[in-house]
């Protein structure tokens, strides 16, 4: 099965079973993006180790609870138990929610990662509110620099190259987010990076590594598809 991270759109928009990778929301933790993370598990279990920040939504419950997920339907949703609950990930998905994903090899993948456990009660309740983020382009712009151009500007696109080869915007580089820091030396020299992805997470990430390295970088924070001849359409999240 592959693992995706904001994935492929097509994938996501039929439905499939979308995987987030430990190591990305260890990045989200640590990188304070907004998501809401939730533990599938019975609350007994869950109360003797658990992700920091989880919320317990046994998955028994899980059918009745979905009047306290976000109202915001581009919410990052990250589920995960001790075993693959693919019909959890469905019923989310069904809600409308489409950048729901199951952590790959549940609880147990994110201890041998060496991620941080917490232990004793969960929150119950889901609370979601998306913050300003540092670096973030306006949609203007973008397009401006998508549409014309840029003597100081180079659009970064972070998606995997599988999705980049679907359609790109012109004149824009191809970069996966994780091989950011090791290919610095193929970026412009003295040019401010774009970086862009479908959803904005990626591109973020990538704009925090590029910043980190001392580039100068503002990463789109929007829903974006871009078609097979670099037409593209963006949506405000």
């Amino acid at each position: 099965m592959k693992v995706f991270h904001d994935g492929m759109p097509a994938w996501k928009k039929a439905g499939n079973l979308v995987l987030s990778e430990p190591s990305y929301l260890k990045d989200l933790i640590e990188k304070d993006i907004a998501h809401v993370l939730i533990d599938l598990r019975p609350s007994e279990e869950a109360r003797k180790g658990f992700i920091p920040g989880a919320v317990n939504v046994p998955i028994s419950e899980l059918a009745s609870s979905k009047e306290g997920f976000p109202s915001d339907k581009s919410a990052p949703i990250i589920l995960y138990s001790d075993t693959m609950t693919e019909e959890a990930f469905k019923t989310v998905r069904s809600w409308g929610y489409r950048e729901t994903t199951l952590l790959s090899g549940g609880f147990e993948s994110w201890k041998k990662m060496g991620g941080k456990i917490s232990v004793g009660d969960l929150k119950t309740a889901i609370s979601y509110v998306p913050k300003p983020r540092p670096g973030e382009i306006s949609i203007e712009e973008f397009k401006i620099i998508a549409e014309n151009g840029s003597p100081d500007k180079v659009i970064l696109d972070v998606r995997d190259v599988d999705e980049a080869m679907n359609g790109m915007i012109k004149n824009a580089i191809n970069i996966p987010a994780g091989q950011i820091k090791d290919r610095l030396a193929e970026l412009p020299k003295g040019k401010e990076i774009i970086t862009h992805c479908t959803t904005g997470i990626r591109a973020e990430m990538a704009y925090d590594d590029l910043k980190e390295s001392g580039v100068k970088a503002r990463f789109l924070n929007a829903v974006i598809q871009v078609d097979k001849d670099g037409k593209y359409e963006i949506t405000k999240k």
